[in-house]
């Protein structure tokens, strides 16, 4: 297992959001990102208020993180600039090449113009209880090989930690431990709502995604 540990890019951020954050008794932990691309995992996501604190600690932060959206939203010009205006980024779901190809796509031209992309994903995909982590952001990190960034969203000690980086192995067993490690003790707003660290595909069942005894 491999950690990225050297954290050059850095930004500069707001300190109204960081004054906000502080009044909510939030704090924020951050060293800079290991690379100019990447895909961040924030986790875990079990309310509407997810939303507020993460953009809230985004710009506090002065990260320039991006999230992927339907581009039917983006086709409504206010709704549109809206999401883009917060680091939406669209994406066709009827391609050929699917979501995940189509950003590795993306990346790769992000690479080749030294060009920053940080994209930030939930891996539960809802604020629900599911029956584990999607797989996208695992495909997408490893297909563009770029470092995962270990989000912790923890309301039980209100801190909003990144800090945490990782290259994936391919070896989902070893890759999903290490994270199952790092994210150990984070409390969600909604515990009982929080997905075990487990991957699951669309349809299965939560008791058959439960770790066997």
């Amino acid at each position: 297992m491999r950690s990225v540990i050297r954290h050059p890019v850095t930004f500069k951020g707001s300190r109204l959001a960081r004054w906000i954050l502080k009044i909510l008794g939030w704090r924020l932990d951050f060293e800079g990102f290991p690379t100019r691309q990447g895909v961040a995992i924030v986790y875990p996501h079990t309310s509407n208020w997810d939303f507020p604190i993460g953009m809230l600690a985004k710009w506090a932060l002065g990260i320039p993180a991006h999230f992927w959206g339907k581009d039917s939203l983006f086709k409504f010009p206010v709704i549109g600039a809206w999401m883009r205006w917060v680091g939406g980024i669209p994406i066709d779901r009827s391609s050929s090449r699917g979501v995940v190809g189509q950003m590795v796509h993306v990346f790769e031209q992000h690479k080749q113009n030294d060009q920053l992309l940080w994209l930030a994903l939930a891996p539960e995909g809802t604020r629900s209880l599911t029956p584990g982590w999607r797989s996208g952001f695992y495909q997408l990190a490893l297909g563009a090989q770029v470092p995962l960034a270990l989000v912790k969203l923890d309301w039980g000690q209100r801190r909003f930690t990144v800090v945490d980086f990782y290259d994936l192995t391919g070896q989902v067993e070893r890759d999903y431990a290490h994270m199952a490690q790092v994210f150990e003790g984070v409390k969600g707003f909604h515990e009982h709502q929080m997905g075990p660290i487990l991957p699951y595909s669309p349809g299965q069942k939560l008791e058959s995604a439960q770790p066997k005894p």
